[in-house]
């Protein structure tokens, strides 16, 4: 019998089935779950959790385990934000910390993307100040607040400096750990077609690094809200304004511990409201374009 005819007579179509199989693997399904199916899956977890807490908070009130002073009831802190809704400055004091934390997140954004790419692909600039980088991503943010007063005052360029020296390094090293994981092939298929310099970064480089850069992006807008909150709490002046840094400051100060439990619960609320309306939509979308989304997500 000769070599070539030893072909079982069910490979061709094992083979078929194998590789239709594989493409089911990689295709991400597309399907729109029902609205009541992502209610239950998505959004009952965290409100069951958020009542638990609160139960819990409550069940602490009620048994007196400490005083009312250090511990108010869910319902006082709640009259608090009524106080706030009333006298019409609720949502003055929110934007005005939201809209320092995104300007000065943008701002970090233009400054520390190219900084990540030069320090990514020239050797001696990344020996040089990578290990800066990296030190200060591990500063905390309020060690800059009384830098920042003595060089600028304290007025809204003391706030945004602060943003900046919390928020640029994250997000250089971001960029940079995901050029790191670029596959070299995709470099030089690039330079193949032309793509090299600015045109380079632009179509090849970013594109390809973009997972581990929008995980620098988040932690970047981390550090703007965190280095934001802990400016406001330590400088006052009237030209700053009142944001949910001096609010709680200022309940702090007067000792109402409700308008502190409520400054914290607004500062956590910001932070979640932000990550669930832009970052979670643009990972999944960048996931999904990826083919690494998982289908029942």
């Amino acid at each position: 019998m000769s070599s070539t005819d030893t072909k079982p007579a069910g490979a061709v179509g094992d083979s078929a089935e194998v590789g239709a199989g594989l493409d089911a693997l990689d295709t991400v399904s597309d399907r729109r779950r029902p609205l009541g199916e992502v209610l239950r899956t998505k959004a009952l977890p965290p409100l069951i959790g958020v009542l638990v807490v609160i139960a819990l908070w409550q069940g602490a009130y009620s048994l007196h385990l400490t005083s009312s002073y250090k511990l108010p009831s869910p319902a006082d802190v709640w009259g608090s934000l009524q106080e706030l809704w009333y006298k019409g400055t609720l949502f003055e004091i929110i934007w005005t910390s939201v809209w320092r934390g995104l300007s000065g997140f943008l701002l970090a954004v233009v400054i520390g993307t190219p900084i990540g790419l030069v320090v990514a692909r020239v050797r001696p600039v990344r020996t040089a100040i990578g290990p800066v980088l990296q030190g200060l991503q591990s500063l905390p943010s309020v060690a800059w607040v009384p830098a920042a007063v003595i060089w600028l005052g304290i007025n809204d360029s003391m706030m945004y400096a602060v943003i900046l020296l919390g928020a640029v390094p994250s997000i250089a090293n971001g960029l940079v750990a995901g050029i790191d994981q670029v596959p070299p092939l995709f470099l030089r298929a690039g330079r193949t077609i032309g793509a090299t310099g600015l045109a380079g970064a632009r179509h090849v480089l970013l594109p390809a690094a973009l997972p581990g850069y929008l995980a620098g992006l988040k932690q970047g807008w981390a550090f703007s809200w965190r280095s934001l909150m802990a400016a406001e709490l330590v400088a006052s002046s009237p030209d700053l304004g009142r944001g949910l840094g001096r609010f709680l400051e200022d309940s702090r100060e007067f000792s109402d511990m409700s308008g502190v439990l409520l400054g914290i619960i607004l500062i956590l609320f910001v932070g979640i409201a932000i990550e669930l309306l832009v970052f979670t939509p643009v990972e999944r979308r960048v996931l999904r374009n990826r083919g690494l989304l998982a289908a029942s997500k």
